[in-house]
């Protein structure tokens, strides 16, 4: 169920062909199961952003998206919420109380799905303590924004890993409103969908498309095996690291030297699809 500007130009009499006009096709990319959020989630931002490159998709790596601290890592399906510029006709459409899309979103959250905020702006407050209560109430797998936190210390307490632009004592409302609950997402000049997987850690948040997740694993996946040989090797015989790296998925050529020393731990073109006629993407 969507609570957007389309529920809110019906509600003020214009025209569903008009409300059409907002969006064509699904919001929602897919489903992504338990078990490869998990597998996702085991990986580092930068492999996954590694995977997709290899592929040839488009950067997915959120910017504008920093640990509130070091420890903090989130994965989880995206459900996202849209704000937009403050404006009075707007705010008196907004259903109010608990049914903005704010709220929709809050309960349609859980541990293993990430709550996915686009700002207005990187200084705007997308929320704080209060609001957020219910986010640790609901054990949210995370909260993704490119703009600023409030309060702090108290949600580094709730527990959940909250990533975001920045911290700001500003008030929200007085700069925008929620106006779309799951609906696809401008952030950081990254698309998302509701569904996708997203992963935080200490290097940003990454957004890994539901209908590829399971490619981008098996790629990302791959290469953090290949790169840690890589680094046990380099440790056994230090040396510059251009003998082995770095290296396109795929593209690996057997009689070559990285090829030789993955053959050496048991890895070929005949159980992986890291090798030269192999990619399976």
């Amino acid at each position: 169920m969507l609570t957007s500007a389309r529920t809110f130009l019906s509600r003020s009499g214009i025209s569903n062909v008009a409300a059409r006009s907002f969006a064509q096709g699904p919001a929602s990319g897919g489903s992504i199961s338990d078990d490869l959020l998990q597998k996702l989630g085991s990986l580092s931002t930068q492999a996954l952003v590694d995977g997709l490159w290899v592929m040839g998709w488009p950067s997915a790596q959120i910017d504008g998206a920093r640990p509130l601290s070091a420890s903090m890592k989130c994965v989880g399906r995206a459900v996202t919420l849209n704000f937009v510029p403050a404006r009075p006709d707007i705010a008196q459409d907004k259903p109010a109380g608990g049914q903005s899309p704010e709220y929709e979103a809050f309960e349609l959250c859980g541990p293993n799905e990430v709550l996915v905020m686009a700002s207005v702006g990187p200084w705007e407050s997308v929320g704080g303590d209060i609001k957020f209560l219910r986010l640790k109430q609901r054990a949210i797998g995370g909260l993704v924004t490119d703009g600023s936190v409030r309060d702090t210390d108290e949600i580094i307490n709730y527990g959940f890993p909250c990533f975001a632009y920045s911290t700001t004592a500003r008030q929200g409302p007085a700069a925008m409103q929620p106006w779309e609950c799951n609906g696809v997402l401008n952030i950081s000049g990254i698309t998302v969908r509701p569904g996708d997987a997203i992963v935080g850690d200490q290097d940003g948040v990454v957004c890994v498309p539901a209908k590829v997740a399971e490619t981008v694993y098996n790629i990302a996946h791959g290469r953090e095996v290949i790169e840690g040989i890589v680094k046990e090797e380099l440790v056994k015989n230090p040396g510059p690291p251009g003998k082995f790296y770095p290296f396109m998925s795929g593209k690996i050529k057997p009689e070559s030297p990285l090829g030789q020393l993955l053959a050496s731990k048991g890895i070929t073109p005949e159980n992986s699809n890291q090798f030269e006629g192999t990619a399976d993407w």
